[in-house]
């Protein structure tokens, strides 16, 4: 029997400890997750959602506050696991833990790597208007996403695409992925490859201003902006009235190419959707939430707003919108 440690935290993580618990050749001896947060406006803690899974399998749980502390390595050297699997932790995991395992620390990353190393691809694959993402299965070391590559697997982003649709897609591919390779990896058929040099590049963790809609930008960088932070933290403008300034987030749009006017301007407000002019082309804005209120198809959201053709948003500046490194989309 393989004794299994699983090291994971966000939501993503929850289908590939499922697969392993699925293994019968597999004995998962603990899962380690983040410590609980406070969340929600009462800022009451709340479980991970691996550390929920991992109570609902009656697991044990591990929360080290900083996974690198003596106290923590020898908490888990003390389990001695023959292989550690990491999948959406939030901690860079130390030489001396990597070393703990005769089969090493596997991890299932969402993107194929070297593109978008780091906290956020899968949104930042959607922001810089990649076509194709997919998963990696990767043999651990003390860089950040650097190891040498075991598996991977494409999709398509399709238009219809989210960051929400796209993670859970990717959750699964990752856990299909995860448990067709690591028979393999622990029979020893597997000969990693190194990533390449080239084509490297950082996804860093999404911040709540980068939703802000720069309408200097072209209509698609927008468009692309309002797909790849969805659900949190959402793009938004900000619009005055006489009532005072409000944030409003866009959940859907499109984007249209017609000839527009000024950066900002509002080129109709009527059933088809709220129409802004960009840099390039035009955003058709579907569905709008104003700050307090609820998300509404933009025919609703528009009646008695005071939104009327000719009207020019507000513009305000934005961070770079394409992931950094050698290469950008």
């Amino acid at each position: 029997m393989m004794r299994v440690l699983f090291v994971g935290t966000a939501e993503l993580a929850v289908a590939s400890l499922r697969a392993l618990l699925t293994d019968p050749t597999l004995e998962i001896v603990g899962v380690v997750t983040m410590p609980d947060r406070p969340q929600g406006r009462k800022l009451q803690l709340q479980p991970s959602p691996v550390k929920a899974a991992a109570l609902e399998a009656r697991l044990k749980v591990l929360q080290p506050e900083r996974i690198r502390s003596e106290a923590s390595l020898s908490e888990l050297r003390a389990l001695a696991p023959d292989l550690i699997v990491v999948a959406a932790y939030g901690q860079i995991l130390p030489r001396a833990l990597l070393e703990i395992p005769r089969h090493r620390c596997l991890n299932v990353h969402t993107s194929l790597l070297p593109r978008h190393r780091g906290a956020a691809p899968i949104q930042w694959s959607i922001l810089s208007g990649d076509e194709k993402t997919g998963v990696t299965l990767m043999l651990m070391d003390e860089g950040l996403d650097t190891g040498p590559i075991l598996a991977t697997r494409e999709t398509i982003i399709e238009p219809a695409d989210n960051a929400q649709t796209l993670h859970d897609r990717l959750a699964v591919m990752g856990a299909e992925l995860l448990a067709t390779f690591l028979p393999a990896w622990v029979r020893g058929e597997i000969h990693p490859t190194p990533q390449p040099s080239e084509g490297v590049t950082y996804a860093r963790k999404i911040e709540k201003g980068d939703g802000l809609l720069d309408w200097r930008l072209p209509a698609r960088t927008l468009w692309n902006r309002v797909r790849g932070l969805v659900p949190w933290p959402g793009a938004f403008f900000h619009h005055t009235t006489a009532s005072g300034r409000m944030r409003i987030k866009v959940w859907e749009a499109a984007v249209q190419d017609e000839a527009v006017l000024a950066p900002g301007e509002i080129l109709k407000a009527d059933p088809s959707g709220l129409w802004v002019a960009c840099g390039v082309g035009a955003l058709q804005i579907l569905s709008l939430q104003r700050e307090g209120g609820k998300r509404l198809p933009a025919r609703e959201f528009l009646l008695g707003t005071g939104f009327a053709p000719g009207e020019r948003l507000e513009i305000e500046g934005i961070q770079e919108t394409g992931a950094t490194g050698s290469e950008k989309g």
